[in-house]
């Protein structure tokens, strides 16, 4: 759930160019805070995908080792720990995996800055989406479309939300065909990159 001051009605926008500009910002900041704790910071969600419609909220995933030592150097760097059970753990393949999300400071741009671990399903999982929509431009489309008419008749944030979850289940299945048949793996290496198909 959004803090007070992040509340707004859900709106889809189409692409911007500027949206890996912004994330490139927030990881260099993210990597100023939590310096080695980060074994890789990824560009993940919707505006991570060239072309595909997203909210102007930009996502950066934090792959640790270890996700407790960073809740006291991001909150130092003025990141709010989002409370919610749901963003304590999330399900990825059937596994329940943990997590930890924060907000960005108070004022700032829209931002959620996910905390995974470096090997968990739910790591991969966001990594696989963005890989999957990156080489998909007919289901990417699709995607935008589908997000852009849903956020046009349920602007508010929680329903919007449960109306996509089982539309992202279906997505995430052509997901995991098309990482077998490509022989897609997740890489170390992070940054915008976190996949590679061999």
């Amino acid at each position: 759930m959004p803090f007070a001051d992040e509340v707004r009605p859900v709106v889809v926008d189409d692409y911007r160019a500027g949206w890996p500009g912004l994330f490139a910002e927030l990881a260099g900041r993210l990597r100023g805070a939590v310096g080695e704790s980060a074994v890789a910071v990824d560009h993940v969600g919707s505006t991570s995908v060239p072309g595909l419609a997203a909210k102007d909220c930009i996502d950066a995933q934090v792959r640790v080792t270890a996700l407790e030592p960073l809740v006291g150097l991001l909150t130092e760097a003025g990141f709010r720990l989002r409370p919610e059970p749901w963003n304590r753990s999330e399900v990825a393949n059937g596994q329940t995996c943990p997590k930890l999300v924060f907000a960005p400071p108070v004022g700032e741009r829209a931002t959620n800055v996910h905390i995974r671990l470096q090997n968990g399903p739910n790591a991969r999982y966001a990594l696989l989406f963005r890989d999957y929509l990156r080489s998909q431009d007919d289901v990417r489309d699709a995607w935008g479309a589908f997000k852009q008419r849903v956020a046009a008749s349920v602007p508010d944030l929680a329903d919007y939300g449960q109306i996509k979850a089982p539309a992202t289940a279906v997505l995430m299945a052509g997901a995991e065909r098309w990482a077998e048949q490509t022989g897609w793996v997740v890489s170390g290496r992070g940054s915008d990159f976190g996949g590679t198909q061999r």
